[in-house]
């Protein structure tokens, strides 16, 4: 038999070890221990992870690298940067959302992140945000799986025109229902435009995700408002609640209600460490809420939790590298998540589980699956947060299309000499 590649000596995130892992035609063609056959090119993975690819199920694409544009959030709070980016959108142009956007993607395919779901904002009767970003789906679709979420970033209900911008830019082939019911005017127009939303998923047939309760006001409950509709519209298993950050807030025993109504209608829960931590609290002093929803309750609960980047050098967050290790290692520490099994479901919010938000049934590390995968400098899930791996091979349809060096320091010390892998610090080895 022969086969196009053939990543042989892995580990896998399950524990098994010694793993080879054969691709034909772009798919995953068999998965065992030495694998046998004619190979038109082969990794030794030498005892390193091979992970499907990281997921960002939540995103701003159309914002990304903007940093500076047209000032720095000085305050940074999330109302000055939807103030700022309210400043910067009526200057974009197609052709520099689309040149910021490609920059980022091809970030994105260097640290192994294949597919991100971002929201678009569609305030702008222009629609040239939708305009850019469709074209950069289309460009970029051989190596990312890019969704696009018409999302109406100034209220459905608060700006004038969103109703009829939103629809068109749905005509227009963006992918998912989005909105954000905590910035409408009153808590009712909120509760209002998540069930108008749903209805209009459910009548396109579409999924939703909706930045739900982006607050710290413990009386922002719009989520509890999802919840209801998806299961009114039959749109179980279709439908995330984005940020959902006024869980931080709530008192124990309204959480104790919200959660399981969450896990009742199968609603996807999408935090975002990196910004969540950074945004919220910020008019607190003493004690500082830390700003991040309710993660090990959830995933307790059997919601299917996973984590976003949301924003990169942008009017909200100055930082960022589009490393889904980088979110996850935070998500870990905010949400004091440090056993050895909870860190491996942070490494799963970042991969599968966010797989499963965005509908991705072709993801996966399984015999028949896409050939979509990536080697990281570690030997397991959580020696790769812990190190935030390099990504020794990022692999797309059974070809190669990012590779890099192994990481390795060499010193000096009192005359003596080493070579010092950081890799080799884990348990056992």
């Amino acid at each position: 038999m022969s086969f196009d590649l053939i990543v042989r000596n892995a580990n896998l995130s399950d524990g098994r070890s010694g793993i080879d892992v054969a691709i034909s035609g772009g798919r995953i063609v068999a998965i065992d221990r030495s694998i046998s056959g004619e190979t038109g090119e082969t990794i030794d993975a030498a005892g390193c992870l091979l992970a499907p690819p990281f997921v960002d199920p939540h995103f701003h694409m159309d914002a990304t690298l903007s940093l500076g544009l047209p000032r720095m959030n000085m305050s940074g709070t999330l109302l000055e940067g939807i103030a700022l980016w309210g400043e910067l959108r009526p200057t974009l142009t197609r052709e520099a959302l689309v040149e910021r956007a490609m920059r980022y993607c091809d970030l994105a395919v260097s640290q192994g992140l294949l597919a991100i779901r971002s929201h678009v904002d569609t305030s702008d009767p222009r629609l040239v945000t939708a305009e850019a970003l469709l074209e950069v789906r289309d460009r970029v679709k051989d190596y990312i799986d890019l969704q696009l979420v018409a999302f109406p970033q100034d209220g459905y209900y608060r700006s004038e025109g969103a109703s009829a911008a939103l629809d068109r830019a749905l005509d227009m082939g963006l992918d998912v229902v989005g909105g954000i019911p905590h910035f409408e005017r009153t808590m009712e127009d909120g509760a209002r435009s998540v069930r108008t939303l749903c209805r209009i998923a459910a009548e396109r047939g579409l999924p939703v995700d909706m930045h739900c309760d982006e607050s710290d006001d413990p009386l922002s409950r719009h989520v509890e408002t999802l919840a209801a509709e998806t299961v009114r519209h039959g749109l179980q298993g279709r439908v995330a609640g984005s940020h959902l950050t006024s869980m931080h807030s709530m008192d124990n025993y309204y959480a104790s209600k919200l959660i399981p109504l969450i896990a009742e209608a199968r609603m996807h829960a999408i935090p975002n460490p990196l910004i969540n931590i950074t945004l919220q609290g910020r008019h607190d002093t003493y004690p500082k809420r830390r700003g991040m929803t309710r993660v090990p309750e959830l995933m307790a609960a059997g919601v299917n939790v996973a984590f976003g980047h949301d924003c990169v050098m942008d009017p909200w967050y100055s930082l960022g590298s589009g490393d889904m290790l980088d979110v996850a290692h935070m998500a870990v520490h905010v949400a004091q998540m440090t056993s050895r099994e909870a860190i491996r479901r942070c490494f799963d919010a970042v991969t599968v589980n966010g797989a499963s938000a965005m509908g991705l049934s072709n993801y996966g590390l399984e015999v028949g699956k896409a050939a979509d995968m990536v080697v990281l400098q570690a030997a397991d899930p959580i020696e790769a947060i812990r190190l935030k791996a390099a990504r020794l091979f990022v692999i797309r349809g059974g070809r190669i299309i990012a590779r890099s060096a192994r990481r390795e320091s060499h010193i000096s010390l009192a005359g003596r000499e080493a070579v010092v892998d950081a890799a080799g610090y884990a348990p056992g080895r």
